[in-house]
């Protein structure tokens, strides 16, 4: 499962989606300053989008709620559950991380990064609850499907606010993408080069 994520945002994108199709950004917190970050874990604050009357709002908030067992919810099923009455929230990315078994020789399970092949940007849905995010998981697509079982919803290109509104059928949002969609790049051992002390 999805367990770190990346977001370096650029240039105000992806806010400036929304800007372009007439919502209001709102700050409720203030502007904030998102620092660009290769790493976002589970436990970590971070920025998202949330529905307001008026508009959307972009506030920060803890990934990740705790179960009633004390484990943390940072991944959330969406199959055969409705999000009408959810707190649904959408969360800016460039790249998500997933694991492998270690290669021969290596330690250290392979890392994955995974990236949207046409847009640099992307959203996550997901929902809040507890004042804390969970991103949303559904079957693999055949990008993922390899690497995974599992895979985080990626909201299709410009169909933030549908998910935000649930203004469009939510079997047709909550689904993987076409394959060729995301391009996969090994980070960890990287391809070339000596065996780096990295990253995470």
């Amino acid at each position: 499962m999805c367990n770190t994520y990346r977001f370096r945002p650029f240039a105000d994108q992806p806010f400036e989606e929304i800007r372009q199709i007439g919502v209001p950004l709102e700050f409720p917190e203030g502007r904030p300053n998102i620092e660009p970050r290769d790493a976002i874990r589970i436990g970590d604050s971070a920025p998202l989008l949330t529905r307001t009357d008026a508009g959307v709002a972009l506030r920060t908030m803890k990934w990740a709620w705790m179960s009633p067992q004390g484990r943390p919810v940072f991944n959330f099923r969406s199959e055969g559950r409705s999000f009408a009455s959810s707190q649904r929230c959408a969360v800016p990315a460039d790249g998500f991380y997933e694991f492998t078994d270690a290669l021969p020789g290596q330690k250290r399970k392979t890392r994955w990064l995974f990236t949207l092949a046409d847009n640099p940007v992307f959203w996550i849905a997901g929902v809040v609850r507890d004042g804390a995010f969970a991103l949303l998981t559904t079957e693999p697509g055949p990008d993922i499907a390899p690497y995974h079982d599992r895979q985080i919803v990626i909201l299709p290109t410009g169909r933030v606010m549908e998910w935000l509104d649930l203004s469009a059928p939510e079997k047709e949002l909550l689904t993987p993408l076409p394959g060729g969609s995301l391009v996969v790049t090994r980070v960890f051992p990287e391809p070339d080069g000596p065996d780096p002390q990295l990253l995470f």
